[in-house]
């Protein structure tokens, strides 16, 4: 995941040669069917699981069933569908900084969110501290992070990228082959929550998602639209909840 370059330090007046942890970058190509479906600046680690939640978050396919296989040969990922006719895509660059890849977003044809628990600021808060202790995290400074946790507030795993949304479809990946019921869970992640975070929870069928950082007014309005509960600003004892305030128990529900 990372690798110890030489760098000059400068610290006030004085100069250092060292060695720094620099998070590795790798593109890594995806083909569908034979076709060249996606070229994804990501971390070299779980790819697998990165392109099964890929093509499950942007319905390229439905379930696991629709794969028949996957190969994964240096830096291309190879995958074979059941019925590979009906299944068309097109090619797109996603880089590491961005990792959104709708040219268009319909948010009304966003499937709501599932109900069914409530939990606490605090479970919130201590999961995003959790999922920030991230070794790596601490060591580079250059790594998002996307942890997933039971409504009890225990960590089902901790996901690492470059990019949050790559590391959100890795954990969406993960959670489809070990066959978990994502509508008892929630998500934190250390970056922004883009609308393309809060499209995949929806696909997915994540309830509740938390960050230690901002939101934007898509992000909101299609939360609202489609009764997600979206957390910012995680820190401390403090947090900004925009939307689906009755998942957070002693919460009052928002209006619009």
């Amino acid at each position: 995941m990372f690798k110890k370059l030489p760098i000059l330090r400068v610290m006030g007046d004085s100069f250092s040669e060292e060695l720094h942890p620099v998070v590795e970058e790798v593109p890594v190509a995806v083909i569908v069917n034979g076709r060249h479906t996606l070229t994804s600046m990501t971390s070299p680690v779980m790819l697998r699981e990165f392109v099964i939640g890929y093509l499950y978050t942007e319905r390229i396919i439905r379930s696991l069933d629709d794969i028949e296989s996957i190969r994964i040969e240096d830096a291309t990922v190879s995958v074979l569908t059941k019925n590979p006719f009906e299944i068309l895509v097109s090619k797109k660059t996603v880089l590491s900084g961005c990792g959104g890849t709708s040219s268009f977003l319909d948010s009304t044809h966003l499937p709501q969110a599932p109900q069914g628990f409530q939990i606490s600021p605090g479970v919130i808060q201590s999961a995003v501290k959790a999922g920030l202790e991230s070794d790596l995290h601490v060591e580079t400074g250059g790594i998002h992070i996307v942890g997933l946790f039971d409504k009890e507030g225990v960590a089902i795993r901790i996901v690492e990228d470059i990019g949050r949304h790559n590391a959100l479809d890795r954990l969406i990946g993960f959670s489809l082959e070990a066959g978990i019921d994502l509508s008892g869970t929630f998500i934190i992640c250390s970056g922004r929550i883009s609308s393309e975070i809060a499209r995949k929870c929806l696909i997915a069928g994540i309830p509740i998602v938390a960050s230690r950082g901002a939101t934007t007014t898509l992000a909101v309005t299609i939360a609202k639209q489609a009764n997600l509960t979206l957390i910012g600003f995680v820190r401390s004892n403090r947090m900004n909840i925009y939307s689906g305030a009755e998942r957070i128990a002693g919460a009052q529900t928002l209006s619009g």
